[in-house]
């Protein structure tokens, strides 16, 4: 999933510190509940330690109907593929449904990678995908992971 939409009217602010605006507070709460919805409640989120990412999770975790914890970690960051394979073989393995929580370029060319199809992941957007592993330190596969659906809060 890519970060709800940020706001650029925050001066003084790094990159890292900048908050959601207005839409993307809406949005968060939206997509959790449609991945609730949806069957797809997360057990685990790795996420950016970015203020836009953490906001986004809360929003999310709001309208989540058990406890699901987070992650933040600084190497989401602006990162992709390599961050996430770094973090993988310690998921544990009961986790039957993990939400990775970043951003683009990172995102869109992670779900391109894992899926073989070009999708544009813009803010708030859930790309939904499956595949059956027996161990998390083996989902790094190419163009094996099946695209399911892509939340999108507009269409919600």
């Amino acid at each position: 999933m890519r970060h709800a939409k940020s706001s650029w009217d925050s001066p003084g602010h790094s990159d890292n510190e900048r908050p959601l605006n207005d839409r993307g507070r809406r949005d968060a709460p939206k997509v959790g509940a449609a991945l609730e919805e949806r069957g797809w409640l997360p057990e685990l989120v790795l996420s950016s330690d970015s203020q836009r990412t953490r906001e986004t999770f809360a929003g999310m975790n709001e309208c989540f109907s058990s406890v699901v914890k987070a992650r933040f970690l600084s190497s989401f960051y602006h990162a992709g593929l390599g961050a996430v394979q770094d973090e993988l073989p310690v998921v544990p393995d009961e986790v039957a449904c993990l939400l990775v929580l970043g951003h683009n370029p990172g995102w869109e060319d992670l779900v391109g990678w894992l899926t073989g199809e070009d999708i544009v992941m813009k803010t708030a957007n859930a790309a939904l995908l499956s595949l059956d592993l027996e161990s998390w330190s083996a989902a790094l596969q190419p163009g094996k992971w099946k695209l399911v659906d892509v939340v999108r809060p507009r269409e919600l």
